[in-house]
């Protein structure tokens, strides 16, 4: 991120005065900046690898910390390089007028107003970036990375459209009304005029048909409802 001008410079940087001065942040200090010359410049490239190192490359990140964009611009550096021309925040401009405005501010302050400077290879090359800082709208972040590509669906085979019902008949049991209810996977299979008390009597169940009908809680909804064909954990 930006560094403090007061922290590691040994005295203010001219943006940081020259704000001062003015008391206001943005438009009063944003006309003679602009007028200043681009000497110091830095590729598109160079800006990337600074921004990744910065904030991993999200060109409209907002944490809260305080700093803003992908070269991670506090608000009094934006607004003392001019930044809130076209923006009120670094986060909300795009990266063109994110790097346009760092090209001012890398003139005013050098590499070091930037932490990641050195990961970056940040210098003052004097290469013209060749950015377009024309309109507005907010940062581009990274370019559509969001979604995927999805890959081409193969479309299902009348084989496989047939084959899906018995896939779904494993699981369920059809009732005599016609409803489908979950046919389980336990050791017992229930027959035709089994009830829940039955089966636990018949298959030593401790705790009975409660007990049961809890280990099987999953599959039968009502404990006086059990049909053929469900097949029930007895422990």
């Amino acid at each position: 991120m930006l560094l403090n001008s007061k922290g590691k410079h040994r005295r203010p940087s001219k943006a940081t005065r020259i704000a001062t001065l003015a008391g206001v942040a943005g438009a009063a200090v944003a006309v003679p900046l602009m007028g200043a010359t681009n000497a110091s410049a830095a590729s598109v490239a160079t800006w990337d690898a600074v921004a990744q190192c910065e904030s991993g490359g999200n060109w409209s990140i907002n944490t809260g910390n305080g700093y803003y964009g992908g070269l991670q611009f506090s608000q009094s550096s934006w607004a003392a390089a001019g930044g809130t021309q076209y923006a009120s925040r670094a986060d909300l401009a795009s990266k063109d007028q994110q790097i346009a405005t760092a090209e001012k501010l890398l003139d005013l302050q050098g590499p070091g107003a930037w932490a990641c400077a050195g990961a970056g290879g940040l210098t003052n090359d004097g290469v013209d970036p060749g950015v377009n800082p024309g309109g507005s709208g907010r940062s581009e972040s990274k370019p559509e990375q969001a979604q995927p590509e999805r890959r081409a669906e193969q479309p299902t085979t009348r084989s496989e459209q047939r084959e899906a019902p018995k896939a779904e008949s494993k699981k369920t049991v059809t009732t005599p009304t016609g409803d489908k209810v979950k046919k389980g996977d336990g050791e017992y299979k229930v027959k035709a005029g089994d009830t829940l008390s039955k089966i636990a009597q018949k298959e030593d169940v401790k705790g009975g048909w409660s007990k049961l009908f809890k280990l099987n809680d999953d599959i039968v909804e009502d404990a006086n409802l059990i049909f053929p064909g469900q097949q029930l954990h007895l422990k």
